[in-house]
């Protein structure tokens, strides 16, 4: 009897429960479908990355069987070919993703093929938790201890041995061309785990330092986390024998990720809709010049065109410039989030659709345990507290790297741009704050 592992957010051998499973049934066809659905609107950040894991994982299996296609026919095909009595896949909670797994699952019980769902990419699944009303959390600090109350698994050892299976007929691995100047981390199983032991010797100090960008000492584990090369149960194994700050504040970051991907689970509409459907009706203004400086990082405002530029130059931004850039869109430019957030799914390497969403929604108050509405990230003050020489500005915003011309890079002079060739802001912070909450008064 024969078995297929449907990978998906689980690009790894290790603590992989349905590869266990599969490998329990006989001998495994690896299989990946290229889905249109999703290969098609993502950015080049997302199909690089991808196709880098895909080839590690290839080369981790001896031949990784990849196909193109709507995946309900093609898993179904697959299956049929091998002779498999069950698809293994590990459970996903998305909009998207739960609908097809749905399809999948009747296409293949006419075939008499079960779909088998074993673990998941949380620690703790979405909807494993509800509030005393037997509700979804909206509010993270309950959401948290209960979280942390619930526990989860150990990791799970891979399988002593898989015979893996091949099949005929199947596609090339992809290998999308990045644009000029994109460069992305290395990607794989193997890259996944050696970052985090590199992290993990100074996982100490991250409570302090996390919000720091000009000191690059977050674990930029976001990407290995998005495509699974890496469980965030072997991760809070090895966080709990430590018992510093900075372990405990990484603990907490890793409780977010899951308590927004719940939100999402709970209300799939929130990935394009308002959590909060009062904030739908504030006026808004259409994305045009002022959005396109925002995407090109020309908005005059270091430290937010130093974010989009990073972002467009690696796939990934920095958490805390994250947030700067997302009040300035929204807040500043009076753009409503989607645009913003449409914007980061296509450039992020990393892009988890819950992360995101709901981080993007958390800053534009309309979301779960939103920030409050009237509170503004001033662009200038974020700059001066979190990158206090001008580090992280002067890397990616090379106009403002001579110190003899600028004085100051979070607020150059007029002088000072005029003599690096660096735009002036587009807009006024004090005004454009003072307009964002009258317009929040309006709804009020």
């Amino acid at each position: 009897m024969a078995a297929v592992l449907w990978f998906r957010r689980d690009l790894r051998l290790h603590d992989n429960p349905a590869l266990v499973a599969a490998a329990a049934d006989g001998p495994v066809l690896p299989l990946f479908v290229l889905d249109p659905a999703l290969w098609d609107p993502a950015g080049p950040g997302r199909r690089g990355y991808l196709s880098a894991s895909l080839r590690s994982l290839d080369g981790a299996v001896g031949g990784l069987a990849v196909v193109r296609g709507d995946p309900v026919r093609r898993v179904v095909t697959a299956a049929r070919e091998v002779g498999a009595t069950r698809v293994h896949v590990a459970a996903d909670f998305g909009p998207y993703g739960s609908r097809r797994d749905d399809a999948v699952e009747r296409a293949l019980a006419e075939h008499g093929i079960e779909l088998a769902r074993t673990g998941s990419p949380y620690a703790v699944a979405p909807g494993r938790l509800s509030t005393g009303a037997g509700r979804p959390y909206q509010v993270f600090t309950p959401y948290h201890r209960a979280w942390a109350d619930h526990g989860w698994r150990a990791p799970v050892a891979p399988p002593a041995h898989v015979s893996w299976r091949r099949l005929d007929g199947t596609a090339d691995l992809p290998d999308p061309e990045l644009p000029s100047g994109l460069e992305l981390p290395e990607a794989g199983e193997d890259a996944a785990h050696d970052r985090w032991t590199e992290f993990l010797q100074r996982v100490a100090d991250y409570d302090d330092e996390r919000d720091r960008p000009d000191l690059d000492t977050t674990s930029r584990m976001s990407v290995h986390l998005r495509w699974g090369e890496i469980h965030p149960r072997t991760m809070l194994a090895d966080l709990a024998a430590l018992r510093s700050n900075g372990a405990a504040a990484y603990r907490r970051e890793l409780a977010w990720r899951e308590f927004f991907a719940g939100v999402l689970a709970a209300r799939p509409d929130t990935a394009r809709e308002y959590l909060r459907p009062e904030l739908a009706r504030m006026r808004y203004d259409e994305p045009g010049e002022p959005f396109d400086a925002w995407r090109e990082g020309r908005t005059g405002f270091p430290v937010v065109d130093a974010g989009m530029r990073q972002l467009r130059a690696t796939g990934w931004m920095h958490n805390r410039v994250r947030m700067v850039v997302a009040s300035f869109l929204t807040k500043d430019l009076h753009v409503e989030w989607p645009h913003g957030a449409r914007h980061f799914m296509r450039w992020l390497a990393d892009g988890d659709l819950a992360s995101n969403q709901q981080n993007w929604q958390w800053v534009a108050g309309s979301g779960a345990d939103a920030a409050p509405y009237f509170r503004v990230f001033n662009p200038t003050t974020q700059g001066r507290k979190f990158d206090p020489d001008g580090a992280y500005v002067r890397r990616w915003v090379p106009e403002l790297a001579d110190v003899d011309v600028v004085a100051d890079p979070h607020d150059p002079s007029p002088e000072d741009r005029a003599a690096c060739g660096y735009p002036a802001p587009i807009v006024d912070h004090a005004a454009e704050r003072r307009e964002a909450l009258d317009r929040w008064e309006e709804i009020r």
